[in-house]
């Protein structure tokens, strides 16, 4: 069974891709003047996050759609949530520090940074955990 979710944080990583091309864009053209080197970097750092964790979304929730079984759909939930969240507070936070200026913006960053790694921990267990169940099927079967 296909969950809904999937489907969502599917619609969530398309969008979150399309909103960084744009985002990027504008940095480049509009801001590129406005911004000084510093908010510059800043700026780009924020859209290639923004882009890397997109992609990973659209990875997860296409894999999930197609490969986890109801019984662990909760791992790719929550995974799924912390880097939709770790994009909205890291890329966000650093988005508003560098237009802005307003520096407390940056105590914002380590709050998507810890969401990042949360995630991208959560799916190094999921993925231990399918290697020990795929080595405990193939002793059993004889392989």
């Amino acid at each position: 069974m296909i969950s809904p979710w999937a489907n969502r944080f599917l619609l969530l990583a398309v969008l979150s891709a399309l909103l960084c091309v744009l985002i990027g864009a504008f940095g480049a053209h509009a801001l590129k003047a406005v911004l000084n080197e510093t908010s510059r970097h800043t700026y780009q750092t924020a859209v290639e996050y923004q882009m890397f964790h997109s992609l990973a979304l659209l990875w997860l929730a296409s894999y999930w759609q197609q490969s986890v079984d109801v019984a662990h759909q909760k791992v790719w939930m929550i995974a799924s949530s912390l880097m939709a969240m770790g994009i909205v507070f890291f890329s966000g936070s650093l988005y508003m520090l560098a237009i802005t200026q307003i520096n407390w913006w940056g105590a914002v960053t380590p709050i998507g940074g810890v969401c990042f790694i949360l995630a991208w921990l959560l799916l190094l267990v999921a993925v231990f955990r399918q290697k020990l169940r795929s080595n405990g099927r193939s002793h059993e079967d004889g392989d």
